[in-house]
């Protein structure tokens, strides 16, 4: 028989604080987002660079270790699987996001940095991450 595999790695930084909510039955679910910077030369020479955005879903434990510990600038390790959750809105619109369901969480850095990077944030303008559309996580 054979299996298949579905592993995903990320190192980023986190675009906002974690948000929890629990679910009817009492359990748990953490949803942040990390940003993944890369960049790279042109053949031409000239530098570019880009940053995707990952949406990442931590359940249990996990999820409230990533609620209790981690803040907006971390760098984070998330290792997890790929999800896409499917959905229609209430006028019939179909939506789909594709996220990373988390099963481990490694905070990179020094704490202390985090937190100071989070209250400089909170004075500066930051690197804003994507507008999310209130549909876009219905639970």
């Amino acid at each position: 028989m054979s299996r298949g595999l579905n592993k995903v790695m990320i190192i980023g930084h986190l675009g906002r604080d974690p948000e929890m909510r629990y679910t009817p039955s009492g359990r748990p679910v953490t949803t942040f987002t990390v940003a993944v910077s890369r960049s790279w030369n042109s053949a031409d020479g000239e530098r570019h660079s880009e940053t995707e955005w990952f949406n990442v879903v931590a359940w249990g434990n996990l999820a409230e270790i990533c609620k209790q510990y981690l803040v907006k600038g971390q760098q984070v390790y998330i290792e997890g699987r790929l999800q896409t959750r499917r959905w229609d809105d209430k006028e019939g619109v179909k939506h789909t996001s594709v996220e990373i369901v988390a099963n481990e969480m490694m905070m990179l850095g020094d704490r202390r940095d985090a937190a100071s990077n989070h209250a400089q944030e909170s004075e500066a303008a930051p690197l804003e991450e994507p507008a999310a559309n209130e549909d876009e996580f219905p639970f």
